[in-house]
């Protein structure tokens, strides 16, 4: 191991001094400004009173469906959803029992099908081009 003089770890590279450290630039956020003050309600509430025993299952409760038992997972699985599909059937699912209101969870799947449609409409941009440029080789 390399000895260093008692002064290599005050400097940077080139003799650069660092003019704060890391500690110096942790802010916190006593007031929630940085948050705009709003925090979920249910980030403050414990596992035992959000009912959530995960000793029993891993998965909350609000992806287990109350009459037949069926977990989301297990649904977008079987039929072999895409991500973008996946987490918006999941939102869905989800959305009148994990919070108070279902705005927030279907403005969530709303989103993740958006950007599925992106995907899908890059992907046919992708395949025009290639055969775009297939028919240019071949009229050569």
């Amino acid at each position: 191991m390399t000895k260093h003089n008692k002064y290599y770890y005050d400097k940077g590279r080139n003799g650069w001094t660092p003019s704060n450290t890391w500690q110096d630039e942790v802010v916190e956020d006593k007031d929630n400004k940085l948050s705009g003050g709003k925090i979920n309600p249910k980030m403050l509430l414990t596992k035992e009173e959000l009912k959530i025993d995960y000793s029993k299952d891993k998965i909350p409760n609000y992806y287990i469906g109350k009459v037949y038992g069926y977990e989301a997972r297990k649904v977008i699985e079987d039929f072999d959803l895409s991500y973008n599909v996946g987490t918006a059937t999941t939102y869905l699912l989800r959305a009148k029992r994990k919070h108070d209101t279902s705005v927030e969870c279907i403005q969530k799947a709303i989103n993740h099908l958006e950007f599925e449609l992106d995907r899908i409409k890059n992907e046919a941009k992708i395949e025009f081009f290639d055969l775009k440029n297939i028919n240019e080789e071949a009229d050569i």
